[in-house]
């Protein structure tokens, strides 16, 4: 997989376009991935105990793998992603500006 947990991501389709956010989780066996601050949901929250109230709780779905792209921080746009073999190390680099990611 090219994004990884951690890195920047810019929401290319859907609702919310053009927003970015930090990788949270990775869900490779469904293609799909949760982003900080980007797809957010309200839940209503039944009370648990007695004299507890309910409450909205904002959830974060997960985005199609393939609705994301990596931002490259140097360009500022989204970039695809190369790999290339320096040493014995597989890095990363944006395929724009060839900065490594």
């Amino acid at each position: 997989m090219t994004i990884k947990k951690g890195d920047t991501i810019i929401v290319r389709i859907g609702k919310n376009r053009g927003k970015k956010g930090t990788v949270a989780r990775m869900l490779p066996s469904r293609g799909l991935i949760l982003v900080s601050g980007v797809n957010l949901y309200k839940k209503h929250v039944r009370p648990k105990k007695q004299g507890e109230k309910g409450q909205l709780v904002e959830l974060m779905r997960p985005l199609q793998l393939s609705n994301v792209a990596l931002f490259c921080s140097n360009c500022g746009r989204a970039s695809r992603v190369g790999y290339r073999v320096d040493g014995a190390k597989k890095v990363r680099f944006c395929r724009r500006c060839s900065v490594a990611l």
